[in-house]
């Protein structure tokens, strides 16, 4: 019988692929840019089934977008659009093995629980920095999915107002008076952190990351304010959470996170708030902000878990 698994992360930019055993440990890796139409994306897909198929018992699949895990349907898709309305299950239905999809934020969560820095907490949730907030919720031991399959989708967590450092040509305000400046994953972008803090530092490579943290963890002057005021918001997402769902452990991932200065100043934010104002500290118990242990296989990891207690752990 095969005993091993074919795990794929469906990214913005790079599908990766892996086949896993049952423990967790990576056997082979794949990855491939992601396609920018539906026809590409899924000849890709099937690409990376075939190479494997004959010798695994089951596959599992994390993406972006709202994710009904019963039916392997994608909502909205993300960063790719053009998986709106698709069922991964109906279309890889042909190869008749066992398959689980799940939303990138939820895996992140789930391999945090499984093998990471939430194994054993029963009431924690993991965030990702990158181009939004990404999130996934365990409470009393179990991923929380939503009514609507949309739990944990912290991007859209409002702020009551407009960021003081958002561009000059920001959206202005529609009838609501809502803009996207006042979603949390725009000002928890850490994408959008990195390519300002470039701009002030006169970067030729908006993307530097190195750069920009080489001058962060020397507290430059041009780019300590952004990052600090940065990390306030992240630590307003956490407590925020935290009075809704009172946990006792955050796990902070995305590629930031392998900064320790990001989580460090992170807690440190939390704490200063808690100590602006006296109830939030008599009322609220803080809980861990820890990093997460997995970085660019989190969402492979906990893409074959969820598939692990969708077919074999009923």
């Amino acid at each position: 019988m095969n005993k091993n698994y074919l795990s794929i992360d469906i990214g913005g930019t790079k599908i990766k692929s892996a086949v896993i055993d049952r423990s967790g440990n990576i056997l082979t890796r794949g990855r491939m840019d992601t396609p920018k139409n539906l026809t590409e994306f899924l000849t890709g897909i099937e690409t990376i089934v075939e190479d494997v198929h004959g010798s695994i018992r089951g596959i599992a699949v994390s993406t972006p977008g709202k994710v009904n895990p019963e039916t392997g349907t994608i909502s909205f898709g993300g960063a790719l659009p053009f998986l709106d309305g698709v069922s991964l299950k109906q279309l890889l239905a042909k190869y008749q093995v066992p398959l689980a999809v799940t939303n990138d934020g939820k895996a992140a969560a789930l391999a945090e629980w499984w093998l990471g820095n939430l194994k054993g907490i029963q009431n924690g949730a993991a965030i990702t920095l990158g181009t939004g907030l990404g999130g996934g919720v365990i409470v009393e031991g179990k991923l929380i999915q939503g009514a609507h399959f949309q739990a944990g989708e912290l991007s859209f967590l409002l702020n009551a107002t407009k960021r003081s450092d958002a561009p000059e040509n920001a959206e202005q305000p529609n009838n609501q008076g809502l803009t996207l400046q006042q979603l949390a994953g725009f000002s928890g972008s850490a994408v959008a952190m990195i390519r300002r803090s470039a701009q002030l530092l006169g970067l030729a490579d908006l993307a530097d990351g190195e750069a920009v943290f080489d001058a962060i963890n020397q507290k430059e002057p041009q780019v300590w304010a952004l990052f600090t005021a940065y990390c306030r918001e992240i630590a307003c997402v956490i407590l925020n959470v935290q009075a809704v769902i009172d946990l006792d452990r955050f796990v902070i991932g995305g590629g930031i996170s392998a900064q320790a200065i990001v989580v460090e100043e992170i807690d440190r934010q939390y704490q200063q708030l808690l100590a602006s104002l006296p109830i939030l500290q008599q009322t609220l118990t803080k809980p861990e902000i820890q990093a997460c242990k997995f970085q660019n296989d989190a969402n492979l990891l906990g893409a074959l878990y969820h598939f692990f207690l969708e077919h074999e752990m009923k």
